[in-house]
């Protein structure tokens, strides 16, 4: 079943892109498949500690994210597993009918599914994002 909500969310992001924006739609793919990935409160506590130290070693802390970038990086190692991996692919795969119709998030969802490790650092890159804000 498709979540309307999402669908409207990603239908935004799809106009806005059409307008010529810059969106990173991988992260508003990999927030909403990582719905499915259970990471405990203070295992990701820690590791975004970590990768925040990583990020203020490195300068600004409150700089642009790179899902390549070393505090990224870092906390998807440390959250990596198996299993989670494949929560995430799960989630992904379950968003294909959200965005039937859609062509370019469509074809960004396609090129994370197909490198699942890229989809986790972008995931990693949300969770770290999100840290972020809420300082």
């Amino acid at each position: 079943m498709v979540d309307p909500a999402a669908r409207a969310f990603l239908e935004t992001i799809e106009y806005r892109l059409a307008d010529g924006e810059q969106v990173e739609v991988e992260v508003s793919l990999t927030l909403l498949a990582g719905q499915r990935v259970d990471v405990g409160e203070e295992e990701l506590r820690a590791a975004r500690r970590r990768a925040v130290q990583l990020l203020a070693a490195g300068g600004d802390p409150r700089r642009e994210l790179d899902p390549e970038g070393r505090a990224v990086s870092a906390l998807a190692r440390d959250l990596e597993t198996p299993a989670r991996k494949e929560a995430l692919a799960a989630g992904l795969a379950s968003l294909r009918e959200v965005v039937e119709g859609l062509p370019v998030i469509s074809g960004r969802l396609e090129r994370l599914q197909a490198d699942i490790d890229r989809a986790w650092r972008w995931y990693a890159c949300t969770l770290l994002g999100e840290e972020l804000v809420t300082e």
